[in-house]
């Protein structure tokens, strides 16, 4: 019982030196830099909407493959990570995020191979949101279905 006491003590005495958190200041970077994020996929996807005269529809598409792209190539250079450590959630929540996860994975085990390096372990973080995804899925698609055969 005695070490649990000096546990608790320690702790509430470190407690009174760690610095707090500036919430609101990491909040705002991160809605800042995730809407810059979206204001750059608007600004890709006008870009195939005006220049190749995709629809809306159509446009989606190469800009998603535009948007991990970028992700990917800032990834490999060092300069995604820079601004998730700045940016934190705002950086992690668009597809970047997702393509930035997939890549630092790939780049990190590159030593080990193509198969056993590259291929098993760039899905090991992005694996989850991938499943979770497919679930997801599922669960309305079916929702949607049996609520069609109701009405």
């Amino acid at each position: 019982m005695a070490k649990s006491k000096v546990k608790d003590d320690y702790q509430k005495h470190v407690k009174n030196y760690q610095p707090k958190p500036a919430y609101f200041l990491n909040c705002l970077k991160a809605f800042i830099i995730g809407g810059l994020i979206c204001t750059l996929g608007q600004a890709i996807q006008n870009f195939y909407i005006h220049v190749f005269h995709f629809s809306v529809k159509d446009a989606s598409n190469p800009t998603a493959g535009t948007l991990i792209l970028i992700s990917a190539i800032l990834t490999g250079l060092g300069v995604y990570d820079k601004l998730g450590q700045f940016a934190g959630a705002g950086s992690a929540v668009p597809i970047t995020g997702f393509a930035n996860s997939m890549t630092s994975a790939a780049i990190e085990h590159r030593s080990e191979g193509i198969v056993l390096g590259i291929a098993t372990n760039m899905f090991k973080l992005a694996g989850s949101v991938i499943v979770f995804g497919v679930v997801a899925a599922y669960v309305v698609g079916m929702i949607r279905y049996f609520y069609g055969l109701a009405f």
